[in-house]
């Protein structure tokens, strides 16, 4: 079986101004790579991801950074185990962020019941909303590699969120055409 192979990027970035060492850590985490030690971070191989990390690793040099970008793969199973757990734990830590903004929106959908806020500019605003989280999910969902536990779960709470706003939907169009 042939194994699988990782990219790696080691990085080091001027201690001023800061705002360089803050883009690469975010850049790194929206492409959901994981930090294995200080400034090394790793991915599945893909020609996707290579090109992004050679996009990223170009702002860096350009910003007066070294780096180093390597291919590599592990040399016992144990060892590639424990980097995907931590692909699993950073990605049920954004899934539960997600899944408490969806408790978030139930509630909001709620308090619009109760007070019976059944208006057009209402239902934009929680589209609006909806589209947020339908956008944030898709990027984690991108992300999953090693389809994390909570994956499932956040899943059926978008679908729950879905649901929710077209009831919603469905009691405004009532109220307004009596």
């Amino acid at each position: 079986m042939e194994k699988r192979k990782w990219i790696v990027i080691n990085y080091n970035l001027p201690s001023e101004p800061s705002r360089l060492r803050v883009a690469a850590w975010r850049n790194l985490k929206k492409l959901g790579a994981v930090n294995i030690q200080q400034s090394m971070w790793v991915l599945p191989h893909s020609d996707g991801n290579y090109s992004a990390l050679q996009a990223i690793s170009q702002e860096m040099e350009s910003n007066f950074g070294e780096v180093l970008l390597m291919q590599c793969e592990f040399l016992e199973p144990r060892y590639e185990q424990k980097v995907i757990s931590y692909f699993n734990n950073a990605r049920d830590e954004e899934y539960n962020e997600f899944i408490e903004k969806c408790g978030d929106y139930f509630k909001e959908l709620e308090k619009e019941i109760a007070i019976e806020k059944f208006t057009f500019a209402e239902i934009e605003e929680e589209e609006e909303e909806l589209n947020k989280l339908l956008s944030w999910f898709s990027k984690l969902e991108s992300r999953d590699v090693f389809n994390a536990p909570k994956s499932s779960y956040a899943k059926e709470k978008l679908d729950q969120v879905q649901k929710a706003f077209d009831e919603y939907s469905d009691m405004v169009y009532k109220h307004n055409n009596k």
